[in-house]
């Protein structure tokens, strides 16, 4: 079965995971240490935290920010819905805003309509949560310029593109955003099995999230079998295993992404300039790390539905996917958003992810791409890896 995205680990992976095995900590050690030194190496910033997962970086991340009951949290309908449940988590008010239909992230002119409008009738954003959608950065210079004119903080749910540039950095997402969040699963572009992080320049957020991530346990100085509990805390602790495979992971991510712009190449020469399709298009003052490679189908056009389309790819072993259902559309949002947001809606209608990750062969590729062109009739082009 050829997936939409997978792991790959190799022998240096395992003998740094069997370090931690045999050694004294395999939790709260070196090897978490050692990984949030390498986080801040590659990504920049002053202060790291590794975490459970990615959903616990952003839950942790709100409590930092002092998310209260009502607050209003922006976020893109078009991610992950870790990324607005993490508003509900602590009791604030998720309000959707569309995303440019090129980048597929948020649309800061509408950010800022929405803004606006919310404080026509008084209501003021606290934060806004921005997903760097399949590895495309956003507009950040544009966004920190809207952060500090109607004065609220900025979440960057970098997630999907680790080891994207923006501005010529792969350092660029701390030099923007009050928090950066990243997930480590097993699909994303390097993998501690399961895990997150949580990047900042903010010492006061360093600590709150330091306390919050162990049960908010204040240690007495000296004597560490006594201490006290001052607020509500959570255990979303990474364990030394999860970090020492992370270790070893991301010291192979530029050769993941690599890897996945050469994928992505084939699959836009394949896809380019056809009547019906959309490829991924990328912003000129970035460089997209591929976490994603969405083709927009009009299903319409070719005369099938997406559904069917998928399943006749699925009888052929390939499994697509669809990221994502926006989060508007969901049981849990629907009941308190009466908005639209067509941009989102429509690239959800016709959008699936290709598989893309390191290792997929030239077989696989011409593969998958032999059999979308022949279920929508499309010629066939020649591929190199």
């Amino acid at each position: 079965m050829i997936k939409y995205g997978r792991h790959f680990i190799d022998k240096t992976d395992i003998a740094e995971v069997n370090k931690a095995l045999k050694s004294d900590f395999l939790t709260q050690g070196p090897f978490v240490d050692k990984f949030q030194k390498k986080i801040l190496n590659f990504f920049g910033g002053k202060y790291c935290l590794v975490v459970s997962s990615g959903t616990a970086a952003l839950h942790l991340a709100g409590l930092a920010l002092g998310w209260k009951k009502n607050d209003i949290i922006i976020v893109s309908p078009l991610t992950f819905v870790a990324s607005a449940n993490c508003a509900l988590y602590n009791r604030s008010k998720v309000e959707f805003s569309d995303i440019d239909k090129n980048t597929l992230t948020l649309d800061v002119f509408k950010l800022e309509k929405k803004i606006k409008l919310l404080k026509k009738n008084k209501k003021k954003v606290k934060s806004v949560v921005v997903t760097d959608y399949a590895g495309h950065p956003a507009d950040w210079v544009k966004l920190r310029k809207l952060s500090k004119q109607y004065k609220f903080s900025l979440i960057n749910d970098n997630c999907h593109a680790m080891g994207s540039k923006y501005l010529g950095s792969e350092k660029y997402a701390q030099k923007f955003a009050d928090i950066v969040v990243q997930s480590y699963h097993p699909v994303k572009n390097f993998t501690s099995g399961e895990g997150g992080s949580i990047i900042t320049n903010n010492f006061k957020i360093y600590k709150k999230i330091l306390l919050l991530k162990q049960h908010d346990i204040h240690r007495t100085v000296g004597i560490h079998w006594k201490y006290d509990v001052k607020n509500l805390g959570y255990n979303y602790r990474m364990s030394d295993i999860h970090a020492a495979l992370g270790n070893s992971q991301i010291d192979k991510l530029r050769k993941f992404t690599n890897y996945r712009r050469k994928v992505a190449k084939i699959y836009d020469k394949n896809f380019k300039n056809i009547t019906g399709i959309k490829i991924p298009t990328t912003a000129q003052k970035c460089i997209n790390s591929y976490h994603l490679y969405p083709l927009f189908v009009d299903f319409k056009k070719f005369r099938i539905t997406k559904d069917n389309f998928l399943k006749k790819l699925l009888k052929q072993k390939v499994s697509l996917q669809v990221h994502y259902v926006p989060i508007h559309q969901f049981s849990l949002y629907k009941k308190n958003e009466n908005s639209n947001y067509p941009v989102a809606e429509n690239f959800h209608q016709g959008t699936v992810s290709l598989p893309i990750y390191y290792k997929i062969n030239q077989k696989e590729i011409n593969l998958v791409i032999r059999l979308i062109k022949e279920i929508l009739k499309i010629n066939l082009i020649s591929n190199n890896l």
